[in-house]
């Protein structure tokens, strides 16, 4: 019997169809806790369990994969875009955007999907917040920034200002989001070219990995004029729960948000995905109340 951190187990028979998730580091996520407790009321016969994959080895550990029967994965950082040269297929819009979070299993091997976007839209979406004609400033140009910057393009956003270290990296997003979305609305910069934003209120997505695990106290800004410009923050990390790049939005006034909402309705995406069942919204905040007490006890 496994224990699903809830009063209920699961019987793992011979039957029992294993998916998991990929990337490095893994040890903080909560991804097995939505995917098993959703089974779990969904009366599924699965078990979802982490897999930490070092550099270099994730087209191996995609092939040994499917090689092993699993049913599904998920993928994240820093392996989003890297994988997707080991997959059988990758569907259109996760090919447009350059990153795969999803794997979903074929006969000859696995398919990509990228569920950050919608998940991402339906979050800010109960939110209420709004990216229709917002001037948007999305933080980096990695998988979960691709995902950001191309919702936030196809979703009618005014202006996007994709920020990164690299400015070439930003500008050659930029060209790529505005062919997504059919129109000019996105520019690419340097980071530390952010004095020459111009003087307006922005929706401002934190889109890096700084800030996550042990790099907690850390934000890739930390300049309070940056955040003197910005009315909402939405973080995409969401352990710890209140990172600094939230603490800074709020200090100087704005809204802000962590990424946990986006975190489960990505994954409710893919779990709908790979089982081709819609899951029940009452499934769905139920489930949200749980994360929420799971990470009061971390």
């Amino acid at each position: 019997m496994v224990e699903t951190n809830r009063s209920e187990s699961v019987l793992i028979d011979g039957t029992t169809q294993v998916y998991g998730l990929i990337g490095q580091p893994v040890d903080h996520t909560l991804s097995p806790f939505i995917h098993n407790r959703l089974a779990q009321m969904m009366g599924i016969n699965m078990t979802y369990v982490p897999f930490p994959t070092t550099a270099g080895a994730v087209l191996e550990a995609v092939a040994g994969a499917h090689a092993l029967g699993i049913r599904g994965m998920n993928v994240t950082v820093p392996y989003k875009s890297e994988v997707m040269a080991g997959l059988k297929q990758v569907e259109k819009t996760a090919s447009g955007i350059g990153a795969v979070n999803t794997l979903v299993r074929g006969e000859d091997g696995f398919v990509g999907y990228n569920t950050d976007v919608l998940g991402l839209y339906r979050a800010m979406t109960e939110e209420n917040i709004r990216i229709q004609d917002e001037a948007v400033i999305v933080l980096g140009a990695g998988g979960a920034a691709r995902a950001a910057a191309f919702m936030c393009g196809v979703n009618g956003a005014a202006t996007i200002t994709i920020m990164n270290r690299s400015a070439q990296k930003a500008v050659e997003l930029a060209v790529e989001v505005d062919r997504a979305a059919g129109r000019h609305c996105a520019v690419g910069m340097a980071i530390a070219d952010r004095v020459l934003l111009p003087a307006q209120k922005y929706l401002a997505i934190q889109a890096t990995s700084v800030g996550l695990g042990r790099h907690s106290e850390e934000a890739v800004i930390t300049d309070p004029s940056f955040y003197s410009l910005v009315h909402t923050g939405y973080e995409l990390i969401y352990q710890p729960d209140n990172t600094l790049f939230m603490q800074l939005v709020r200090a100087a006034g704005g809204r802000a948000y962590n990424g946990l909402k986006m975190l489960l309705y990505q994954a409710v995406q893919a779990f709908e995905l790979w089982h081709q069942i819609t899951v029940p919204e009452a499934f769905i905040g139920t489930v949200y109340q749980e994360l929420i007490a799971v990470l009061g006890k971390r």
